[in-house]
């Protein structure tokens, strides 16, 4: 047990440090070359990436001790009550508990002054709660995603020429971080947990799109919010800490460890509770197994705690800082190809990127491999980046990006195996976490300010580009994936018809219920 924790804990840290690691050094070869930054600011960057690496070492481990078996057992659980209106109701309140815990919805309230905290985050959950509850009900009743995604997008379009434009990019980028490290682990388990009662051999495509689904209920929520709200959505401008000595520096870290001590404590004790009553009432796991979801819970806690003090207090201050600079320079459109490739490595360090593509591997047995989902992943993201710096540089609407982008995505889906459409979808919520809500977002603002822009409406819609481009990226690999399956049944002597659900069909349902 001792060497298998020691392994698992060298592989998280393997995964960690190259996932962070290029994202320093790009910072590091601009800093000594073409963007000089002050000393304190790089310092606190280096020191932040280190809690950065660590949090996610803590965080991965966590994730698949605690949150990956909780909502697989919590989701069992509920479907075999067999009683729909407890599935309803206990799925709305979930959805509520979690988006209030999410620590990126936190970070993007605090960015919008005019709006309490309270109101908008309020509006998020409650959205993110009716839309988990239409996820559950998709997956209970096996009815197709990519026709609910096409109803609901275009009612969002429809909502979107109603709105205030600057309600629009904040609308669309609160779809993107609901979606977090606390969120994903929790609502994909779920669907495995829900899919795996039933006995049909399409029920592991539907357990993905919950993610897609409730990407969805914050966009509606906050474009609502907007038409009803009687003032316009404002920037509210970080404070940037200058420091000069170690000392300093490190007050500034212990000063907000504390603050994150805190906050994480009261996101994850909701769920800590819930789970506890649930365990108490209907589930009754065995001690052992109880005892190592509360481990998992503490990694949980400490890897959030690390993430978010590096990520807010060492990332924050060197994008925005990092993005006035590259935008003064004579030739500022180089922030463009910069930004994008900070994006093909910044996605690399979202945590809940890793927990999507473990269980798509797991669920398909390796046939759609992590690494190509990456790649993919990689690719949306650093197009996503380019167009927002674009759009800072040349103050382009987001709409005139997201329609198209959305447009396309929903086109593929008529091309591509369903599962293909869920991973997709729920890829897009899953890359923009909290790596794009604390470095590539100030990245946008530090330039749009340099330049004299409006902050509201032309630097946020980062986080929405950045989940919006991988819907098109994951599903051209799903194109891929199905013209290179084409040819090699048409080498065989005697050619078989192929689906993408048969790679499912020999699956034990007990096998993932245990997952």
């Amino acid at each position: 047990m001792k060497h298998s924790l020691r392994e698992k804990t060298k592989e998280k840290a393997h995964e960690a440090v190259w996932s962070v690691l290029p994202i320093m050094l790009i910072v590091l070869l601009l800093a000594f070359t073409i963007a000089p930054i002050p000393t304190g600011i790089l310092a606190q960057f280096l020191l932040g990436g280190i809690l950065v690496i660590g949090g996610m070492i803590f965080f991965t481990m966590g994730a698949e001790l605690s949150m990956t078996p909780m909502g697989e057992r919590v989701g069992g659980s509920l479907l075999r009550t067999k009683k729909l209106w407890i599935i309803v109701i206990v799925g709305f309140i979930l959805g509520v508990i979690i988006t209030i815990s999410e620590p990126d919805l936190q970070v993007l309230a605090e960015q919008v002054s005019s709006v309490p905290n309270l109101v908008l985050i309020m509006s998020v959950a409650l959205g993110v709660g009716v839309f988990l509850v239409a996820a559950l009900l998709r997956i209970l009743f096996g009815i197709a995603l990519a026709p609910i995604l096409f109803i609901f997008y275009t009612i969002i379009v429809i909502l979107a020429l109603f709105v205030p434009k600057n309600f629009l990019a904040v609308a669309f980028d609160s779809g993107g971080v609901t979606t977090g490290p606390m969120t994903v682990p929790f609502i994909m388990a779920l669907g495995v947990g829900i899919s795996a009662i039933r006995n049909d051999k399409h029920a592991e495509n539907d357990s993905f799109g919950l993610v897609a689904l409730c990407s969805i209920g914050p966009i509606i929520a906050v474009l609502t919010l907007g038409m009803l709200y009687s003032t316009d959505s404002s920037f509210a401008e970080d404070i940037i800490y200058e420091v000069s000595d170690s000392v300093e520096l490190g007050k500034v870290f212990l000063q907000r460890f504390p603050r994150y001590f805190k906050e994480i404590a009261l996101s994850l004790m909701p769920i800590f509770i819930f789970f506890e009553i649930f365990q108490l009432i209907s589930l009754k796991l065995n001690k052992k197994l109880h005892i190592k979801i509360c481990i998992g819970l503490v990694y949980t806690y400490l890897g959030l705690v690390f993430f978010l003090t590096g990520a807010n207090v060492g990332f924050i201050p060197a994008g925005n800082y990092l993005g006035t600079v590259l935008v003064s320079l004579p030739y500022k459109w180089i922030i463009i190809p910069i930004g994008m490739i900070i994006g093909y490595f910044i996605v690399k360090a979202e945590p809940a990127v890793y927990v999507l593509m473990k269980q798509v591997e797991e669920l398909t047995d390796g046939d759609i491999s992590g690494k190509s989902m990456q790649i993919s992943l990689s690719v949306g993201v650093a197009v996503s980046v380019g167009l927002s710096m674009l759009r800072v540089l040349c103050q382009i609407s987001i709409l005139y990006l997201l329609i198209p982008g959305y447009v396309i995505a929903l086109i593929l889906t008529r091309f591509v195996p369903k599962i293909f459409t869920a991973i997709a979808f729920d890829s897009g919520g899953v890359a923009s976490g909290p790596m794009t809500a604390t470095f590539l977002l100030p990245l946008a603002q530090g330039a749009c300010i340099a330049l004299g822009g409006d902050v509201v409406t032309d630097a946020f819609g980062v986080v929405a580009m950045v989940a919006m481009t991988p819907l098109i990226t994951i599903q051209i690999l799903g194109v891929i994936y199905t013209v290179r399956n084409k040819n090699e049944n048409t080498d065989k002597t005697e050619p078989e018809v192929f689906t993408v659900a048969d790679i499912y069909a020999d699956i034990d349902d007990d096998m993932i219920i245990e997952l």
